[in-house]
C-alpha cells in the first residue's frame, strides 16, 4: 500500500509543477520588472527640481518652476504655469533640452 500512497503524491505533485513553472516564470518577466520600473520612476519623480524640462503623461512638454510635496508647477508657455501631480510625470530631460516655450536654439 504504501507504493500507491507515494504514487499518489508524486503525481500530485507533477500536477501542480506546470503551475509553480509558469508562476515563477511570470515573476521573472513580467512581476520583477514592472517593480524595478517603479523603482526608477519614483526615484525619478523625486529627484525633479526647479529648471528641469520634464515630459509629462499626456505629452505636454514644459520646465519646471516649482516644486512641492506632492505637485509641481510647470511652465508650458510664457506666462502660463499649470499644476501637475508629480505621478504624471513621465520623463525628465537635461536642462538644456528644448521646451515648447523655448526659442530656437542657436546656430554654432
Amino acid at each position: 500500500m504504501t507504493t500507491t500512497a507515494d504514487g499518489g503524491i508524486v503525481a500530485l505533485i507533477v500536477q501542480f509543477l506546470p503551475f509553480v513553472a509558469i508562476f515563477v516564470l511570470f515573476y521573472f518577466l513580467l512581476i520583477r520588472p514592472q517593480q524595478k520600473r517603479a523603482k526608477e520612476h519614483q526615484a525619478l519623480i523625486s529627484a525633479v527640481k526647479r529648471g528641469d524640462v520634464i515630459v509629462l503623461s499626456s505629452g505636454l512638454i514644459g520646465k519646471v518652476t516649482r516644486v512641492e510635496d506632492a505637485e509641481v508647477n510647470v511652465e508650458i508657455a510664457p506666462s502660463v504655469n499649470v499644476r501637475v501631480v508629480k505621478g504624471m510625470i513621465a520623463e525628465v530631460r537635461n536642462r538644456t533640452a528644448i521646451a515648447a516655450n523655448d526659442s530656437k536654439p542657436a546656430k554654432a
